[in-house]
This record gives structure tokens, C-alpha cells and sequence, in this order.
């Protein structure tokens, strides 16, 4: 049997442990914040923790379905900034690309009118479409005019922002001028047998969704070819040229898959989670993605555990409020410090470096 060996002095230790530890401060500085601002501390975060945990220790499965719920999206987008990391890119677009394939889907919700095995696969499938479509113009000044995809895909966002604002008060306006009109129950993800088996939870379709994207982005990077090539280009076009891949080609297939997950989130959301789009609003879940790839250290394994904790925080950070005096900004506190630690991961790295005991062996086992 093949001895485990678990040593802090081993740089992939170090490197998985990070974000464990990028948790464990942002805590720490939550629980300072508290205990500063003159909160009870193991009060708050006791009842942060009793919301989180709250479906499961008492069999009322809803507070943990909500957890789910939350944390669908963030997968999503997660996968979507941690795909394009992995290609040497950083898709900062993915708030514009989830609200356009978020519009494509209720657009097709609103106006198709078609039994619902046929309905809901189109709309999933035209949400990935537009995001997909969406993130083709950062890729393309990127590959073509060596254009940096931060500058183009955060622009791309704010013209997202406005376009759907004209399309659903044009084409889909709802009863208030702030948002469009509602889908068809066909084009929803939700579905009776999930919300009863979570007692009434709005948890649907889109986390099996989740559940599968993470499972064909491994597939893609780690077991294809196809993969590899796009991981190659990432991490040195030239040598890429060299070998004779096509660089510029898989650069906008990368956007374009990055694009993919994102559209695909923005089902989840406005078809799953609400039932519209409101307007003058960009996802959150976008932005979040970026800390959510950061935290799960651009795995699908990974993104997947540090999407449950964000879901998680919000979940018990809402019965936290409602059971106590703190409030709920704290959450974002602490959501805000585990990003930092996280984005200063080699800083981490490097303490545990100096606090490992050294080998006397040389590092060879």
C-alpha cells in the first residue's frame, strides 16, 4: 500500500493549504470586527454557523437547499473565471456574459410557446449560445490585436448592462418598468419533486446543471487533448506556435467556453432562481466568481467546495441577522477578507515555507 505522505515543507501542500488558510484569517478578522464593534462574537458566529447547518442538524432540509440554491450560480461563474485562468486568461466579463444569456433565456421563456421537454433544453441552450456569443469579441481583439481581455470584457459588461435595458423595454416590458415580464412555467427550471424533496426550497434543475458543467470542465482540461492544447497556449503562446497549434483559434474557443459557462449561469439565475430580468442591474454572482475561481484554486473540485462556502456564508449570515444585533455586512467582511488572503495565496505560501521544518534528507523520500 503506497504511504501517504503529508509533509508542509512540499510545495503542493502549501499550495493546497492556502486557501484553507485564506478561510481560517477571514474568520479571525470577522471575529476581531465583532468583538471591536462590541458584539458578542461567539453569539454571531454561532448563529451563522446554526443557519448554515440548520436544515441538516434539524431534518428540515429548506435552509440547506437554499444553500444550494445560492451556490449554483457561483459555480457557474467560478467555472467560467477559473476556465479561462487555466487558458491564460482573465475573463473579468463574465457579470455581462451571465446577464446576456440571462436575457436570451427569458426572451425565449416569454415569447416561445412550446411543451416543456423542448422548451426548457432551448433555453438553457440559447443562455450558453449568447454568452458564448458575447465573450467572442474580447477573444477575438485578444487573439488578432493582442487587446487585453481585462480592458475589452469589462467594457463588455457595461454594454450588456444597456443593451438588455433597451431589449426588455422594447421586446419583453413587464407590469413595472423595472423589470421584464415573467417566463412560462415550461421555460422554468424549477421543478415539484426538487422543491419537495428540500420542503419548499427554490432549489431546481440549474444545480444538477452545476454539478455536470464542473464534470465536462475537468473532462476538457485534464483528460482531452483539446484541453491541453488550450492549457499550452496559456501558458506560452510561443512555444504553443512552435508545436504547431492554431494559438489565435483556441484563444476565442477559450472566451467562448468561458462565455458558455457564464450564459449558463444566467439560466440558472433568471430562470431558475427568479422568473425575470430586471433592469440597470449587473450580477453579482460574476464578480463573485472571480474570488470563488481564486479560492478553489482554478479546479472544478475546488470551485465547486468554495461556491457551497459562499452560498453557505449567505445563507447563515441572513439567520445570524435575523437572530441577532449583527449585521449582515459582516458576511461581506469576511467574504471580502477571505478574497484578499486568497489573492496574496504565494504570501501564504511563503509563511508556511519559513515555519516548515526542514528535511534533512534533501526532500528525497
Amino acid at each position: 500500500m503506497k504511504k501517504i505522505n503529508f509533509s508542509l515543507a512540499d510545495d503542493n501542500v502549501q499550495k493546497k493549504l492556502a486557501p484553507f488558510a485564506s478561510v481560517i484569517l477571514g474568520f479571525i478578522i470577522g471575529f476581531i470586527v465583532l468583538l471591536c464593534l462590541g458584539y458578542n462574537p461567539a453569539e454571531g458566529f454561532s448563529y451563522l454557523f446554526q443557519g448554515g447547518f440548520k436544515g441538516i442538524m434539524s431534518g428540515n432540509l429548506k435552509q440547506f437547499g437554499n444553500t444550494l440554491l445560492q451556490m449554483t450560480p457561483l459555480v457557474l461563474t467560478g467555472l467560467s473565471v477559473a476556465f479561462a485562468f487555466r487558458t491564460g486568461l482573465f475573463n473579468i466579463g463574465v457579470s455581462g456574459q451571465m446577464l446576456v444569456g440571462g436575457f436570451a433565456a427569458v426572451y425565449c421563456g416569454i415569447i416561445l410557446d412550446l411543451p416543456r421537454f423542448i422548451h426548457l433544453p432551448v433555453v438553457v441552450l440559447v443562455a450558453m449560445l449568447a454568452g458564448g456569443v458575447w465573450a467572442i469579441i474580447p477573444g477575438l481583439l485578444k487573439a488578432k490585436f493582442k487587446i487585453h481581455e481585462v480592458v475589452t470584457s469589462i467594457m463588455m459588461n457595461y454594454i450588456a448592462l444597456w443593451m438588455v435595458q433597451y431589449g426588455v423595454t422594447t421586446f419583453i416590458p413587464g407590469k413595472y418598468s423595472t423589470e421584464s415580464a415573467t417566463i412560462s412555467e415550461t421555460a422554468s427550471l424549477k421543478t415539484a419533486w426538487m422543491t419537495s424533496l428540500f420542503d419548499g426550497s427554490s432549489i431546481n434543475i440549474g444545480f444538477i446543471l452545476a454539478i455536470l458543467a464542473c464534470l465536462v470542465v475537468w473532462l476538457i482540461l485534464d483528460k482531452t487533448t483539446f484541453g491541453y492544447e488550450l492549457k499550452a497556449v496559456g501558458f506560452n503562446p510561443d512555444a504553443a506556435h512552435y508545436a504547431g497549434m492554431k494559438v489565435k483559434r483556441n484563444i476565442i474557443l477559450s472566451m467562448i467556453i468561458a462565455g458558455c459557462l457564464a450564459g449558463l449561469a444566467g439560466a440558472t439565475y433568471y430562470v431558475g432562481y427568479t422568473n425575470h430580468v430586471k433592469i440597470g442591474v449587473l450580477p453579482t454572482q460574476g464578480f463573485d466568481g472571480i474570488a470563488v475561481a481564486l479560492l478553489g484554486l482554478n479546479t472544478p473540485i475546488g470551485v465547486f467546495l468554495s461556491a457551497f462556502l459562499f452560498g453557505f456564508m449567505k445563507v447563515g449570515g441572513e439567520f445570524m441577522q435575523a437572530m441577532t444585533a449583527v449585521p449582515k455586512e459582516l458576511i461581506d467582511i469576511i467574504i471580502s477578507t477571505i478574497i484578499y488572503f486568497s489573492a496574496i495565496a504565494l504570501l501564504i505560501q511563503s509563511f508556511f515555507k519559513k515555519v516548515a521544518p526542514k528535511r534533512k534528507d534533501g526532500g528525497v523520500k
